[in-house]
């Protein structure tokens, strides 16, 4: 047989292919052997289908073959398709032959359709082998999907997507968690956001910019909400009246995700168990003094000024779930505790900055940014950071930027949040914390 033929896949045969030949590619899932007759059940991107082998009516060599081949072994199979009220898809093929393509090792280093639980670092460890699995599968195409509904959503609201430097001479937010680099013969980091980069564009007249792309932290963190290496999606836009204007955008760019991805993601909601609640607008709004305020009154240890740990987090996500909203918004934090470009609130000892909280976890973080050159370079001095550090991007603060305001967003952490996922770990491919480095 010819591996060229024109391939067929499990969610395109219908009634129409009955009795005729088609040419079929996967992996080899389980081989049964009743004597007379073989099963063999076969993946594919799509789903699984049966391949009928009856022992009288096939070649001794290919039923032997198919007697004998290990599972996960890739395979090319012609033969005809049967209607059958058994198979599940309501039909089976009845193969005339077939090509290994490769032949997989044994015993497998985890099983794919097998119940028997793996350790998660196995899991990812033989990440290849993991995402053979559908529910696995399906959390990536559900992230695709979120990927293209953002950009759908972005595009209405009139932005231009952007990509700006991985490669940096300083950090968005002074030298913290920053990953070192050699550049030729000069210290230089991994960016932890585009932060300082979508700012300038607003002086150019790109004034509303995204990007989605990877940003690092050298946090050291063990946690099932944090890692090194991540997606954000940031955003950034001019002429805003206040940070309210920039809270909308997000507001409708997540509604619009959740129900998108509810309305054309549901049959991989379904393989993963996941449902998932399109939130109401407004989402609630909340200052950060309310916050502390419910907290107290929920029995925990804190009081103004200090910050919201992951368990005030969640016992706050309770607090507002019992209140109908898994999405809310906590405003005007403390200006000592957010970075040099985000602009306190004049006469007060808070900052014109939110947070997206989803079920318990912040997931997106922004503001309004300090446009005035003076304004900025005091809070940077407040800061203890060096103005002649920041150059390249201070210059464009210089002829004429307008009051602006943006945000960055965690994909993976709103992925995992919105299907329920137990570790942010499970909404990327290859995970790297500072544990692991490889696959």
């Amino acid at each position: 047989m010819s591996v060229n033929a024109p391939t067929r896949s499990s969610i395109t045969i219908t009634k129409e292919d009955f009795d005729q030949e088609v040419t079929i590619r996967g992996w080899v899932q389980d081989v049964r052997n009743l004597g007379g007759i073989l099963f063999v059940i076969l993946r594919d991107r799509y789903g699984v289908l049966q391949i009928a082998v009856p022992k009288k009516k096939v070649p001794p060599e290919l039923f032997e073959a198919l007697t004998t081949i290990p599972r996960e072994s890739v395979v090319c199979v012609a033969g005809i398709v049967k209607e059958s009220k058994q198979a599940k898809m309501g039909f089976e093929i009845v193969p005339k032959s077939m090509e290994v393509l490769s032949k997989a090792a044994s015993p497998l280093p985890l099983g794919v359709v097998d119940k028997v639980g793996v350790e998660v670092e196995t899991r990812f460890n033989n990440r290849f082998m993991d995402l053979r699995k559908a529910e696995t599968r399906a959390v990536f195409e559900i992230k695709s999907l979120v990927l293209d509904l953002i950009d759908e959503s972005l595009e209405k609201e009139g932005f231009v997507e952007v990509f700006t430097p991985k490669i940096v001479a300083s950090g968005a937010e002074g030298g913290a968690s920053l990953f070192e680099i050699k550049y030729f013969d000069k210290p230089a980091y991994l960016a932890q956001s585009p932060q300082l980069y979508k700012q300038i564009l607003m002086s150019t007249g790109l004034d509303r910019v995204y990007e989605i792309g990877p940003a690092f932290r050298a946090e050291p963190s063990d946690t099932i909400r944090h890692v090194s290496e991540f997606i954000s999606f940031d955003g950034e836009m001019a002429f805003i009246s206040s940070q309210r204007d920039v809270m909308d955008v997000i507001e409708r760019c997540m509604i619009e995700v959740i129900k998108g991805v509810s309305e054309r993601g549901s049959k991989q909601l379904e393989t993963i168990g996941a449902q998932i609640v399109v939130p109401r607008s407004p989402f609630p709004v909340l200052t950060y003094s309310d916050a502390v305020d419910v907290l107290i009154s929920e029995g925990r240890m804190m009081k103004e000024g200090d910050d919201l740990g992951t368990e005030d987090e969640k016992a706050l996500g309770e607090v507002m779930k019992s209140r109908g909203s898994d999405m809310y918004w906590i405003i005007e934090y403390s200006e000592s505790s957010k970075p040099f470009y985000i602009m306190e609130k004049e006469g007060t000892p808070f900052s014109h900055s939110f947070d997206l909280d989803f079920a318990g976890q912040e997931i997106a973080s922004g503001g309004q940014r300090e446009h005035r050159y003076d304004a900025l370079t005091n809070r940077m001095e407040k800061k203890g950071l060096d103005a002649s550090s920041f150059r390249f991007y201070l210059d464009a603060f210089m002829y004429g930027m307008p009051p602006h305001g943006g945000w960055g967003l965690g994909v993976e952490r709103f992925v995992q949040k919105m299907l329920g996922l137990p570790n942010i770990r499970e909404a990327i491919l290859f995970p790297r914390d500072r544990n692991r480095l490889a696959p």
